[in-house]
C-alpha cells in the first residue's frame, strides 16, 4: 500500500505543478485576438494552442519520469534499487536463460528482474520479495541460548 501511495503523492505533486504552470504560461502569452467574438483562445489562436500542447507534453513527460522512477524502487522501503547484475546470455540461452538485469534492494527486501530485450511485446518486470535478511542470524543466536 505504501508503494502505490508514494506513486499517488508523486502524481498529485505533478498535477499541482502543472496547475501552477498554466497560469504562468498564460501570463507570458500575448492577449488573444478574438475570432468571431468567441472568448476561448484554445483551438483558434495558434500561439495559445501550441502553448497548451507544450504544457500537455511537459505533463506527460513528468508522469512518465515518475512511473519510471517508481518502477525501480523497493516495494517495501521505497528506496531506489541498486547493484544491477546482468544474468543469462544470448549465446547460452538454453543453459542460463534469456538475458535479464537484476536489481536488488540495499536492505535485502527483494530483487527486480527486468528483461534486457523485449522480443514478444512488452514484458513485465518480476519482483521477488525476500524475507528478513537478519532472520537467519537471529534464529541461530536464539538457538544457542
Amino acid at each position: 500500500m505504501k508503494y502505490w501511495g508514494f506513486m499517488g503523492v508523486k502524481v498529485a505533486l505533478i498535477a499541482l505543478a502543472m496547475r501552477g504552470l498554466w497560469p504562468l504560461v498564460k501570463s507570458l502569452l500575448p492577449p488573444p485576438r478574438p475570432f468571431l467574438y468567441i472568448g476561448q483562445p484554445f483551438g483558434r489562436d495558434l500561439v495559445w494552442t501550441l502553448a497548451a500542447g507544450a504544457c500537455f507534453l511537459v505533463g506527460c513527460g513528468l508522469l512518465y519520469l515518475a512511473w519510471l522512477d517508481q518502477r525501480y524502487r523497493c516495494r517495501v522501503c521505497l528506496r531506489r534499487l541498486r547493484m544491477p547484475v546482468e544474468t543469462g546470455s544470448w549465446s547460452s540461452m538454453l543453459q542460463f536463460g534469456r538475458p535479464r538485469i537484476e536489481y536488488i534492494c540495499p536492505y535485502g527486501h527483494g530483487t527486480l528482474e527486468v528483461p534486457e530485450v523485449q522480443i514478444a511485446g512488452p514484458e513485465h518486470a518480476d519482483w521477488r520479495a525476500h524475507g528478513d535478511i537478519w532472520e537467519e542470524l537471529t534464529s541461530v543466536e536464539e538457538a544457542r541460548r
